[in-house]
């Protein structure tokens, strides 16, 4: 087949890639038995998408956008991706609360993988859905909603159940949003302001070169409008010691920030300020890998300094390191299960036998609540990453009943211990 993940790290191994036009062309494909998994937007980094069998990617399933009477949900096809479906929102004078750093990602591979944005407010971009439709591998469709049995595991699924057909999220109405840059803040002022510094905006991102220990590189603020903490941000941000950036960033120091949205305080819709990047551009650095892992809020503190503490042994490997807020959820496998959450994302340079190698003396260093995101690079041991999850057995139950034959299981899922 030789087809490759976004990075291009990772070749797949199925035989087989299906592109469907109708739910009946999807049947068809799983009556023809064998192992199956969906692929999204191709986001992933590591197997998690993969399959010895077919892979069936819904890019060309019919369009859904369905608002409903309420106007307080929208149900979407689950391959669009949260750029295609924004300015739709945007028409109806709606909005999501959160968007992930880059709009390219599909909905339901994000919200399968517990994707998230940024915000102390704010859940992962899975905490918004409200319903989803699955299509079982025996061809059975079912539909789950929020508050019904199995429904805090079917979310953050790790493809596991079956193919998603659709998403309802949660809406509100369309809002406008400034985004501000602020440079070299100490890093033992921020640490000690920790709380205050993450709560200063609707959405504030950390990043960090590690080349230099004593400050942060850039601070991001995304603020919601109208704005009433004007006066307490720049109060802060010079309490920190930070200036105000007076052009236009790109989280990678040096490359150009065309590809970024707009900044400097300027105005604009939500879809085109809570976004690092636009959708016509390719986004970060394109030739790159990532992990993550979030920690409890608890322990963000000590994580963050055992990161620092590394800096050394990250900078030459490292393009830039992000660290970002979510609010607690209730979804099983939520990465923010249970816990208001920090997370601690590393972009990569694209050399993954070293990055590899690293990665266990940074997950020894992290406080043991560290739990990895799905659907980037890590080296934890698949059982320790499973304790991590109280409601992991409940899960692996729901994927039982929902496919008794595994057709779903690959490689990365049996890791796991799926």
């Amino acid at each position: 087949m030789n087809e490759r993940n976004w990075a291009g790290n990772l070749t797949y191994r199925a035989a087989t890639l299906a592109h469907p036009a109708s739910v009946d062309e999807v049947r068809a494909v799983l009556a023809q038995g064998g192992p199956v998994r969906v692929l999204g937007s191709r986001h992933c980094f590591n197997d998690i998408a993969d399959t010895d069998g077919t892979l069936i990617a819904l890019d060309r399933l019919p369009v859904v956008f369905e608002v409903n009477a309420e106007r307080d949900a929208v149900r979407v096809s689950a391959g669009l991706r949260y750029g295609d479906i924004a300015p739709l929102l945007e028409a109806e004078g709606l909005a999501l609360a959160n968007l992930a750093s880059l709009p390219h990602i599909s909905v339901a591979g994000a919200v399968a993988t517990g994707t998230h944005g940024s915000g102390d407010a704010i859940g992962s971009l899975a905490s918004a859905v409200r319903a989803l439709t699955i299509l079982t591998a025996s061809g059975e469709i079912r539909r789950l909603a929020r508050g019904e049995d199995g429904f805090g595991g079917a979310v953050v699924s790790l493809g596991a159940l079956g193919v998603v057909l659709d998403v309802t999220l949660d809406v509100e109405p369309t809002y406008q949003v400034s985004q501000y840059v602020f440079e070299h803040p100490s890093w033992d002022a921020v640490l000690a302001d920790f709380d205050e510094v993450t709560s200063i905006g609707t959405s504030v991102s950390l990043f960090s070169t590690w080349e230099r220990t004593d400050f942060v590189d850039q601070i991001w603020v995304k603020q919601r409008q109208p704005e009433a903490r004007e006066a307490a941000r720049e109060s802060l941000f010079e309490r920190l010691g930070a200036e105000p950036a007076v052009a236009k960033r790109h989280p990678i120091l040096g490359v150009d920030p065309i590809a970024c949205t707009e900044q400097l305080g300027a105005s604009g819709p939500w879809f085109e300020r809570l976004t690092h990047f636009k959708l016509e551009y390719t986004p970060s650095a394109g030739a790159e890998l990532q992990s993550e892992y979030l920690v409890p809020r608890a322990d963000a503190v000590a994580a963050i300094q055992s990161v620092r503490m590394l800096a050394g042994q990250i900078a030459p490997l490292l393009l830039v390191n992000e660290i970002r807020t979510v609010r607690a959820d209730d979804l099983w496998l939520s990465s923010s299960s249970g816990t208001d959450a920090v997370g601690i994302h590393f972009t990569w340079k694209p050399e993954e036998e070293a990055v590899r190698a690293l990665l266990p003396t940074i997950e020894a260093a992290l406080p043991e609540t560290a739990r990895p995101h799905w659907g980037k690079v890590f080296t934890l041991d698949p059982a320790e990453a499973r304790s991590r999850y109280p409601r992991w057995h409940d899960f692996t139950a729901l994927a039982a009943a929902y496919d008794p034959e595994r057709r779903f299981v690959n490689p990365y899922l049996e890791r796991l211990g799926l």
